[in-house]
């Protein structure tokens, strides 16, 4: 199972998430949870870096494990919350259309 904790701020924006695990929907290669949770959150990422690159934030990562950790420096700016906000309806959105069997939210 994945599962992906949002961190908050004190006036509950997001301030930086950790996604951690494989979903073990279907073989590795052919796991379309896997395939929908990466693509949301490497998508975010990129999206952070090319249209916020003011915004400034630490990624780590390990493949073995599932792991991709985002934290912000500083509070996020509105175009970085806005692009997280969106991460997590599309998350929301595979924890709903799979009854939470392969990934949890830990809001």
């Amino acid at each position: 199972m994945i599962s992906v904790k949002i961190y908050k701020t004190e006036d509950n924006n997001i301030r930086g998430f950790k996604c951690l695990g494989h979903a073990g929907y279907a073989e590795h290669g052919e796991d379309i949870v896997c395939a929908a949770v990466s693509m949301l959150v490497i998508n975010t990422l990129n999206s952070l870096e090319k249209f916020v690159p003011e915004d400034k934030f630490t990624v780590n990562t390990d493949e073995e494990q599932g792991l991709i950790e985002c934290l912000f420096n500083d509070k996020p700016s509105e175009k970085a919350k806005l692009l997280l906000d969106s991460m997590l309806l599309g998350l929301k959105s595979v924890e709903e259309n799979y009854q939470g069997k392969f990934l949890k939210l830990l809001i």
